[in-house]
């Protein structure tokens, strides 16, 4: 019988059981190598669909057994399907001999980070959901009645109009005549 296999390029979804995985040193170590042997380019967001390869791997009794599924999506009752595995192969039966681990400190040093490639956090910016910047500016309270702007002729009172009363213009000139 020929197994249905998954297409080129699907990102596998990883399983790891049994206890070793999380308290054992050495499958630990081998556990991040695996992960970063199949992870495979990073994506934003998933579909149910598209989980159609897992691997299962699993630790027992000093053997760790590695087996490939596709998933099959079946029509169940409710809105969620109901997921069925069917093994594609390869399955593989491993021993983990021949471990030399890095010390600690190495081991350390190895998994750092340069600061160059961490994203520094900008305080105070935001983002709405169509992608604009949004910033907040922190500002003391100002006092305005000392805030000096710059006086124009135009907006000075004048003596005159208050005396006289408010006329709608100024007061005509006297016209000399050159004779």
């Amino acid at each position: 019988m020929q197994a249905s296999k998954c297409p080129e390029g699907t990102k596998p979804m990883l399983l790891f059981a049994g206890e070793a995985f999380d308290t054992d040193n050495e499958h630990k170590r081998l556990k991040s190598l695996l992960i970063d042997f199949f992870r495979g380019p990073n994506v934003s967001a998933v579909r149910l669909a598209g989980l159609e390869h897992v691997l299962h791997f699993t630790s027992l009794d000093g053997k760790i057994y590695m087996r490939s599924y596709r998933s099959l999506l079946k029509k169940s009752g409710c809105r969620t399907p109901r997921i069925e595995l069917e093994e594609i192969g390869p399955s593989l039966d491993l021993v983990l001999r021949r471990t030399h681990l890095a010390s600690d400190d190495l081991y350390k040093l190895a998994h750092r980070k340069p600061k160059a490639l961490k994203a520094k956090k900008k305080k105070n910016i935001s983002h709405d959901a169509f992608g604009t910047k949004f910033g907040r500016v922190h500002m003391q309270k100002q006092d305005l009645s000392k805030l000096r702007t710059r006086k124009m002729k135009g907006l000075r009172k004048r003596k005159g109009r208050a005396a006289v009363g408010e006329q709608d213009g100024p007061a005509p000139k006297e016209a000399r005549v050159a004779s």
